[in-house]
């Protein structure tokens, strides 16, 4: 899945909004955690614990040949996306070999988590993962969701007095810096060992390590 963090903010109405990092959250956290994350239980806590009203989740997705429009959208649609992968599947799977039809139904299955998060109550901005050929001539891909953060932190910013964005991400400090300014209060909530030390000196006593939260969001087969 996914490395786990979480900053929250305060406005004068008391409404908090999560922010999560799907990237962070999985490399930060359950990477170094050793244990996966109820999706379903992590959400639970946050309400019951900081009565959150909106939960922003930031994360790629595989599109594998899906035309998805930048433009028109800020996230990619997981209906359609759901229905060009079972098409390729289920009508053209003649033209792919084993390997490739088993790709593509990781790519499936990924999509059908992230529709079980929208129905648990996620608000998902999802982009397409993309390919980048580095130096040495290997391929990497990822979809840098950082800005598209830091752009929902400041577009949501009236809307909320607290936020819990779940990320230990140095480069989230100047907006941090900048919302408690504005007088919301920030908790940062994530992994101890892999939280950049500016982020846990900024937030003091209001860092909250995640492998304390382990009884309330494990997941349990």
């Amino acid at each position: 899945m996914f490395a786990y963090y979480a900053i929250i903010l305060t406005t004068d109405n008391q409404s908090t909004y999560v922010f999560i990092d799907a990237s962070n959250l999985f490399y930060g956290g359950e990477k170094s955690l050793g244990w996966k994350i109820d999706y379903k239980r992590l959400l639970t806590y946050l309400r019951n614990k900081y009565f959150v009203s909106k939960v922003f989740y930031f994360g790629g997705v595989e599109t594998y040949s899906f035309q998805y429009d930048y433009l028109n959208n800020h996230s990619v649609p997981l209906g359609k996306l759901e229905k060009h992968y079972l098409n390729l599947i289920n009508s053209q799977q003649q033209n792919f070999n084993e390997a490739e039809l088993a790709l593509l139904a990781r790519h499936l299955q990924r999509v059908r988590f992230y529709k079980m998060l929208e129905s648990f109550g996620y608000i998902l901005c999802l982009k397409p993962v993309k390919q980048y050929i580095q130096e040495d001539g290997s391929t990497k891909r990822k979809a840098n969701c950082d800005v598209d953060m830091a752009f929902y932190l400041i577009k949501e910013e009236a809307n909320f007095t607290r936020a819990i964005i779940l990320s230990g991400d140095g480069d989230f400090l100047p907006i941090l810096k900048y919302l408690k300014g504005l007088g919301k209060e920030v908790i940062v909530l994530a992994r101890g060992k892999r939280t950049a030390r500016e982020i846990k000196q900024f937030a003091g006593s209001n860092f909250r390590d995640f492998v304390r939260l382990e009884n309330h969001i494990k997941y349990f087969k």
